[in-house]
């Protein structure tokens, strides 16, 4: 078993504000992370698993959760160092807004091979994010080669649910099509940021 990469002190993950745009596959989550980046003057972190599988160009084992996960951690990490230098302590700092995180890689991780290891189980709890906004499968299925179960869209989507609520993530769903999703998603994060 790999060891569990190291990660930065709580105190820095807490200073930078996250959002995570999560769900299933064929959700829209790519181009509401971008778009939602955008409009809030941020940056974004783009989905490590997609850029993993697409790099080894086969299916998908057990043996690839680890090192999807310690890839997630180190491109998260390397957002989080890039978002300190250009937006410092700055109160009025957009969040960094993120195209999953590890609270999906533990969801994978069971759909597909039954377990996850605990300690990817501990680090999605310790890094969680600020806000999830959980991408409804409103939308129409989409096929491009990485994608591979849209039977399972409705399971996914409650074992997203479920996950959520278990590590006690604030989640609010987000739906529509084109501008009414990211219309939707940047009423939810201004209604979060005013809290």
């Amino acid at each position: 078993m790999s060891p569990e990469p190291e990660a930065p002190a709580p105190e820095i993950r807490a200073r930078v504000p996250r959002i995570v745009v999560t769900g299933g596959e064929s959700t829209g989550k790519t181009t509401l992370a971008a778009a939602l980046a955008k409009a809030l003057g941020s940056l974004w972190v783009p989905e490590y698993s997609r850029t993993y599988a697409e790099l080894v160009g086969r299916a998908l084992t057990s043996a690839d959760v680890e090192p999807i996960a310690r890839g997630q951690v180190a491109v998260e990490d390397a957002a989080i160092e890039r978002w300190r230098v250009q937006f410092g302590p700055r109160r009025d700092a957009p969040p960094l807004v993120l195209d999953t995180d590890l609270v999906s890689t533990t969801v994978y991780a069971e759909h597909y091979y039954g377990a996850c290891p605990e300690w990817i189980m501990a680090a999605a709890r310790e890094r969680l994010g600020d806000l999830y906004l959980l991408c409804e499968p409103d939308l129409p299925w989409t096929a491009d080669g990485v994608r591979d179960q849209p039977e399972k869209r409705l399971e996914l989507h409650s074992a997203f649910g479920t996950r959520l609520r278990e590590v006690g993530a604030r989640v609010e769903s987000v739906t529509g099509v084109g501008d009414e999703r990211l219309r939707g998603a940047l009423a939810v994060v201004a209604r979060w940021r005013d809290r």
